[in-house]
């Protein structure tokens, strides 16, 4: 079947729920057992409320089918389910790489948390590439990638990445929230867990956080089932059953992203305003060849970088905007804007432009309406300088 019949039809069961179309919410800390010896064989289908329940594996079911994986696990966020994933691979004495463009708290997880247990983490130049292999240690356990960054938009060589860390015996572990499962495939290019923020695409509404790790194959599998289960993380069956209800929209939601973000990029290209607009989608672009040979598509998000401002007038843009707001997150069916300064939190490169960064996010909103939006704003912001 094709991907969007999968996405329909995966981790459904109406058989087994009374023909409902959608599988149930199924709250449940506790679960009886019919006798002593299933008790102790552990082989029953469900033994505690906190490994989930049938709401749970049907979300499950359908991610892995969308990854492509062995198993995928469910975490209370999106950043539970990347530090989860590090925890599963790491200990005392290790040393881990991360790279520059990473999710800002996933640096204060290594930075803070990490570095108490003796865990040193490294950041490299998210374009690397094979180059990542000169960068192993014998005590070298993780590598983390993100492709594209979420806020300036370098592209990963992920499967130069791949080749590196299994000729090594490293882990590789990739954020793939943009990709969402659809547009990129982490785990047919090498990867050995692709993690998803299902805060964002997955569950598409802004109503509900959770975060998914799909592991390439069993032994991974336990290693992540096993840190989740030591770190008692737990998702409600209400966010997995948000999870399971996006899945089904997700690929044509995508594809309505894709289309109105294009149009509001193209637009902004030719802004006097605007120095430089990062989508990987667009040749102009770097690491275009990069997102052409490895992705199927792109989202809503990208960034734009502005001629220099000053605060006063970037402030006028933003506070007036209508329908773009200002809110972290993305991945909704709202447009949403922020801005960002990347030059902040790097350490093994640098960020050198002139002029602020804004991040947007297109949602599903007409794109003339959107493009009036940010041509008021610019108004504004000319008005102010």
């Amino acid at each position: 079947m094709k991907e969007e019949t999968r996405l329909v039809t995966a981790g459904r069961r109406p058989n087994e729920h009374n023909g409902a179309v959608n599988p149930p919410v199924q709250r449940a800390s506790t679960f009886l057992y019919p006798d002593l010896e299933t008790m102790r064989s552990g082989e029953a289908p469900f033994g505690y409320g906190r490994a989930g329940t049938v709401t749970h594996r049907c979300f499950e079911e359908g991610v892995r089918d969308l990854e492509g994986g062995f198993e995928t696990r469910l975490a209370p966020s999106g950043l539970a389910a990347l530090t989860s994933g590090i925890l599963a691979f790491c200990q005392t004495g290790d040393h881990i790489l991360v790279t520059d463009s990473a999710y800002d708290p996933v640096r204060a997880f290594c930075n803070r948390f990490l570095a108490r247990f003796g865990v040193e983490t490294e950041y490299y130049d998210p374009l690397i590439g094979a180059d990542i292999a000169g960068l192993f240690r014998p005590n070298t356990k993780v590598v983390l990638a993100e492709t594209p960054g979420s806020l300036t938009f370098e592209m990963q060589d992920v499967p130069a990445i791949a080749k590196a860390t299994k000729a090594a015996g490293v882990r590789l572990l990739v954020d793939n929230t943009y990709g969402a499962g659809v547009l990129f495939k982490p785990l047919a290019v090498g990867a050995d867990l692709s993690i998803q923020s299902a805060t964002k695409y997955i569950i598409g509404h802004a109503d509900a956080m959770a975060g998914v790790l799909t592991s390439g194959d069993a032994e991974t599998a336990a290693a992540v089932r096993a840190a989740l289960r030591q770190l008692g993380s737990f998702v409600s069956p209400d966010e997995a059953y948000a999870g399971q209800r996006g899945l089904r929209s997700l690929h044509t939601r995508l594809r309505q992203h894709e289309a109105s973000a294009l149009v509001v990029a193209t637009w902004l290209q030719g802004r006097d305003e605007v120095a430089e607009v990062l989508h990987p989608a667009l040749p102009e672009t770097p690491g275009h060849d990069i997102w052409r040979r490895d992705f199927s598509g792109s989202n809503g998000l990208f960034s734009i970088v502005l001629k220099p401002a000053r605060d006063a007038a970037l402030a006028a843009m933003l506070d007036g905007l209508t329908l773009f707001g200002m809110g972290y997150s993305w991945g909704g069916f709202e447009s949403l804007i922020i801005p960002a300064r990347p030059d902040a939190f790097r350490s093994a490169t640098q960020w050198r432009r002139d002029g602020p960064l804004l991040r947007l996010h297109v949602g599903l909103e007409n794109p003339e309406d959107l493009i009036a939006d940010l041509k008021l704003g610019f108004d504004r912001l000319n008005a102010a300088a």
